[in-house]
């Protein structure tokens, strides 16, 4: 019998179709049963999506302007302005003058929002590999194929934000 986790060719057609369906219909709601949970560390502070976003972005760029914030996440700017004003008062952020006529600002996360992030990595890392028994078996190729998705998507984002995003049906 074939193995069809593990098949090459072409990725399209009504079998494909109804898989990579499958595989969002899995990420979405994985997505919302990690969402779901309480953090068993009572100093993991539980952020709203966007804030959850623009965190995440904050590791890979630590010294962020609003506009690359905003590309990155795919926030637009005005939500983008009150996400900021959310993460500043939970200690989380802190915006800093980076111009002679103090008009630019970059966003960087401060220690309690690292200290934040790293922990909730750390309750969701337990929570998924306990929820997949420990099985570490095809991890390496799950997180390769969610990269590229990801990535993919990222790059082929409308540009109209006026686009209303997909809703569950």
């Amino acid at each position: 019998m074939e193995d069809q986790a593990h098949q090459t060719g072409p990725t399209t057609g009504p079998d494909h179709e109804q898989r990579w369906a499958e595989l969002a219909d899995l990420v979405l709601i994985i997505s919302r049963e990690i969402q779901f949970r309480r953090y068993k560390d009572e100093r993991a502070v539980h952020l709203s999506q966007s804030e959850g976003m623009v965190m995440r972005y904050l590791k890979s760029d630590p010294a962020a302007t609003p506009s690359r914030i905003a590309a990155a996440t795919g926030l637009q700017r005005t939500n983008l302005s009150t996400v900021l004003r959310g993460l500043e008062e939970k200690g989380f952020i802190e915006r800093r003058a980076h111009s002679d006529d103090g008009r630019g600002v970059t966003v960087h996360s401060t220690e309690r929002g690292r200290s934040n992030t790293t922990l909730v990595r750390q309750e969701w890392a337990s929570t998924v590999s306990e929820a997949a028994g420990h099985d570490t078996e095809h991890l390496d190729a799950a997180l390769t194929l969610l990269s590229a998705v990801e990535s993919g998507l990222a790059r082929t984002r409308p540009l109209n934000r006026a686009i209303r995003p997909a809703t569950e049906t």
